[in-house]
């Protein structure tokens, strides 16, 4: 269990900071860059909450949230160097297929998409891309730091699921995308009446 006893350390005010093994790495190491990544992912998924999706979604996005805490947690300490005892991955191929199994959920009721869809429309929708696009940022940044040193492989797939599920969670937000804002191709600020 985790006891927060203060908010303000002093530890890190000369750039530094704790990764779950204990090291002291600077606040611009790949790993807490990825980390702050997912952190604002999760935060993004809050603002959706706050902005009142389906009552279906509710559970489902604070299990996300709770998810990405385990992501972060499995993401800030590094794997065991070759011969040492493995830490259990938190992050397993069955939290991968939940993820599958949820997008195929949503997608069941979806209205068939003939353009890219625009973030908008409902406030939830709206709040659900910028969370996919986050998330997608998340992906990157920990597809940057796996180039560097090894990573449990199945985080780079789950933050890729997890954008899709954000999409077609938007996607439902809006009325099973019948209320999507699509894009339009040239009606663009050329065509803007100002």
């Amino acid at each position: 269990m985790v006891h927060i006893d203060r908010i303000y350390t002093r530890s890190g005010d000369h750039g530094e900071t704790g990764v779950g093994s204990g090291e002291r790495v600077s606040k611009l190491d790949l790993r807490i860059v990825a980390g702050g990544s997912v952190d604002e992912t999760n935060c993004a998924i809050g603002v959706a909450l706050a902005a009142g999706p389906l009552p279906e979604m509710g559970g489902i996005l604070t299990a996300l949230q709770q998810f990405l805490f385990d992501l972060g947690a499995d993401l800030c300490v590094p794997l065991p160097i070759s011969g040492a005892d493995p830490l259990p991955a938190r992050i397993t191929q069955d939290h991968v297929e939940k993820l599958e199994r949820l997008i195929d959920h949503f997608c069941v009721t979806l209205q068939p998409l003939n353009s890219f869809v625009l973030p908008g429309g409902h406030p939830a929708a709206a709040a659900l891309h910028m969370a996919r696009s986050i998330c997608r940022r998340a992906e990157v940044d920990a597809l940057r730091l796996h180039q560097k040193i090894q990573i449990n492989p199945l985080l780079l797939i789950s933050l890729n699921r997890l954008s899709d599920l954000l999409f077609v969670m938007a996607r439902v937000a809006n009325e099973n995308g019948r209320t999507d804002v699509l894009w339009k191709p040239g009606n663009g600020l050329l065509n803007a009446n100002h």
